[in-house]
C-alpha cells in the first residue's frame, strides 16, 4: 500500500512539473507575439535617435511607409530635409557602433587634441568685422539665378554687376553646401574657424553622385573636373603613388608626381596652422568605369581608356607629364583613389589675380634663381610692390612655412581675389607635390623667412604651441586625417617629419631674434593685446 502511494505521488509530481514548464513556455510565446516586430528590429536605433535629441514625432522615427512618404515630399521641393534625416540616421548608426565598442570610447571627443587646440586663445583671436565691402559676394535675395547649362555649369548672375551673387527667393538653409562655401568667402578668410558647414561640404565631396567628368585644361599632370547633381564641382587628382613611396633623390622638383594624399593632408595642415587658405579637400574612392568613362563627354579623355593585361580599367588622358600608356592610371579592377577639392567660384563671378612668387625657382636643370645667389635678395623684394606695404610679404612667409613643413618645392605662383586688392589673404592652391619625402628637409623652401627674418607674431606663437607635447603637430594632423574616407592618408614617417621640420622653423626664427637689434621687426605684432 505504501509503495502504491509513493508511486502515485511521484507520477503526480512529474505531471505537475511538466505542466508548469509548459505554462512557462506558453507565457513566453504570448509575450513574444504581443511585442511589435518593429520594436525588436529597431529598438537600438530608436534609442540612439532619441539620445541624439530627435523628437518622438520626427519622421526619422516614423514607420517605413510614413518615412517613404516624407522622402517623396522632400524630394518634390528641396532635398535639405532628406539630407538632415539621412545625417541623423548616420549619426545614430555611429552612436550605436560606439556603444557596441564599449563605454571606454565615450570620452574620446573630450580628450581630442584637435578640439582642445581650437579652444585655445591663439585660435580664438577675432577677425576684423566683415562689412558688405569685405564679402566676396553681396547676396541679393530679390534676384533669381539663371543656370548656364553649357560650359562649366556654374551659377551665373543676370545682373551686370560681377560682384552680385543673386540667390532668388530660396532660403539660405536650402542652398547646397558648395554655394554656402562660396557665399561665406570674405577679405580675411576662405572659411571661418568653426565652420558648421565643413563636415557637410567634405561629406558631399566624398559621397555626392558624379554626373560629369571631364579633363581640366592646362597643368602638367592629369586632373579632372567632376560635377555633382546640385551643380557643385570638384577637382579630382588621382592616386599616382602609394603611401610609403618617396620621391627619388635624383628627381627634379618640377618632374615630381602630384600626390592625391598630399592635397588632402595640405588642407588639414593649413587649417591646423590657422591659415585657412586652402579650399576643402576630401579623399574619395572613384569607380573609373561608372564615374569617369561611361559619363565623360571629353572625347580626348575617352580615347585613352583601355583594359590592362591584369584586367584592370586604365586611362591616361592628355597632359605635359606622365600622360601615356606607360604612366596610365589603373583601378583595382576599376576602383581608384583620389582627392576631391572644392572648386572656388568661377572666375567670371569672382576674378582672381595670379602673382609670380618672388622666390620662384628657375625650373631649369642647371640655372639658379636670383634669390639663390643673392643673400640680400629680401631687401630688394621689400621695395617692390605689393610687398612694400601691408602684410603681403608676411603672408608669403606664412606660405613658405606651410610649404617647408610638407616639403613642397613647387610654389611658383599664388593667387588672390582681385576684388580685395592687396589687403587680403593668399590662396594656397595646388599642393600635390608636397609630402613627397620624409627623410630629407629642403631648407631652401624657408628662404623667405631666413632672408627677410620676419614673421607674424601670431604665426610664431602658434608654431611654438604646436611644438609642445599637449598640441604636438604630428598628433593633431594624424587625428584630423583619421576622419577622411581614405585614412590613413599619410605614412607615419611623414607625420614624424612634421615635428622635426617644425623645430627647424622655430630655430630659424630664433636665429633671427638672436641677431636682431629690434626683435619687434622679427616678430611683427598682428595680435596686440588680444592674447
Amino acid at each position: 500500500m505504501r509503495r502504491r502511494l509513493q508511486t502515485l505521488f511521484q507520477r503526480k509530481f512529474k505531471v505537475s512539473l511538466l505542466f508548469l514548464l509548459f505554462l512557462a513556455l506558453l507565457v513566453h510565446l504570448v509575450m513574444d507575439l504581443a511585442l511589435p516586430a518593429a520594436c525588436r528590429r529597431c529598438g537600438c536605433d530608436m534609442k540612439a535617435l532619441k539620445a541624439l535629441g530627435v523628437p518622438s514625432g520626427s519622421p526619422v522615427l516614423a514607420s517605413p511607409k510614413k518615412l517613404s512618404l516624407r522622402i517623396l515630399q522632400d524630394f518634390s521641393g528641396s532635398n535639405s530635409s532628406l539630407e538632415k534625416s539621412s545625417q541623423l540616421q548616420r549619426r545614430a548608426g555611429q552612436l550605436g557602433r560606439q556603444r557596441r565598442h564599449g563605454e571606454g570610447n565615450t570620452g574620446q571627443n573630450e580628450r581630442s587634441k584637435l578640439e582642445a587646440l581650437f579652444k585655445h586663445p591663439l585660435y580664438n583671436i577675432p577677425v576684423p568685422a566683415v562689412t558688405e565691402k569685405d564679402k566676396l559676394f553681396v547676396v541679393n535675395p530679390m534676384e533669381k539665378f539663371s543656370l548656364r547649362s553649357s560650359g562649366s555649369d556654374e551659377w551665373v548672375s543676370s545682373s551686370k554687376a560681377e560682384t552680385l551673387l543673386p540667390t532668388g527667393k530660396t532660403a539660405y538653409d536650402t542652398y547646397p553646401a558648395w554655394l554656402k562655401f562660396h557665399v561665406g568667402i570674405n577679405r580675411y578668410e576662405l572659411y571661418p574657424r568653426r565652420d558648421p558647414l565643413m563636415p557637410t561640404l567634405l561629406r558631399d565631396l566624398a559621397t555626392q553622385r558624379i554626373v560629369s567628368s571631364v579633363q581640366k585644361s592646362g597643368g602638367t599632370q592629369l586632373k579632372l573636373i567632376m560635377t555633382f547633381p546640385n551643380y557643385g564641382q570638384a577637382l579630382f587628382k588621382p592616386m599616382k603613388q602609394t603611401r610609403d613611396q618617396e620621391t627619388p633623390i635624383d628627381f627634379f622638383y618640377f618632374s615630381d608626381f602630384e600626390r592625391h594624399n598630399a592635397e588632402i593632408a595640405a588642407f588639414h595642415l593649413d587649417r591646423i596652422l590657422d591659415f585657412r587658405r586652402i579650399p576643402p579637400v576630401s579623399g574619395r574612392l572613384v569607380n573609373i568605369t561608372k564615374e569617369i568613362r561611361d559619363i565623360t563627354t571629353d572625347k580626348k579623355l575617352a580615347k585613352t581608356f583601355f583594359i590592362s593585361p591584369a584586367g584592370n580599367v586604365c586611362f591616361y588622358g592628355e597632359c605635359s607629364y606622365y600622360c601615356s600608356t606607360e604612366h596610365a592610371l589603373c583601378g583595382k579592377p576599376d576602383r581608384l583613389e583620389g582627392s576631391m577639392a572644392a572648386l572656388l567660384p568661377d572666375k567670371t563671378l569672382a576674378k582672381r589675380r595670379s602673382w609670380r612668387s618672388p622666390w620662384r625657382r628657375s625650373y631649369h636643370k642647371s640655372k639658379k634663381a636670383e634669390w639663390e645667389l643673392n643673400p640680400n635678395y629680401c631687401a630688394q623684394v621689400r621695395e617692390t610692390p605689393p610687398y612694400d606695404r601691408g602684410h603681403r610679404l608676411l603672408d608669403l612667409i606664412d606660405m613658405a612655412v606651410l610649404d617647408f613643413l610638407m616639403g613642397n618645392m613647387d610654389r611658383h605662383h599664388y593667387e588672390t581675389f582681385e576684388k580685395f586688392g592687396n589687403d587680403t589673404f593668399l590662396l594656397h592652391l595646388d599642393n600635390g607635390r608636397g609630402f613627397g619625402t620624409h627623410s630629407r628637409d629642403e631648407l631652401s623652401i624657408l628662404a623667405p623667412l631666413r632672408q627677410c627674418c620676419s614673421i607674424k607674431k601670431s604665426t610664431y606663437l602658434r608654431l611654438q604651441l604646436l611644438a609642445t607635447p599637449s598640441y604636438r603637430l604630428s598628433d593633431l594632423l594624424r587625428e584630423a586625417l583619421a576622419t577622411d574616407p581614405l585614412a590613413p592618408v599619410l605614412a607615419e614617417p611623414h607625420l614624424r617629419a612634421l615635428d622635426r621640420r617644425l623645430g627647424k622653423v622655430l630655430a630659424a626664427v630664433g636665429h633671427c631674434l638672436a641677431r636682431a637689434a629690434h626683435p619687434d621687426k622679427v616678430l611683427v605684432d598682428d595680435v596686440g593685446s588680444q592674447v
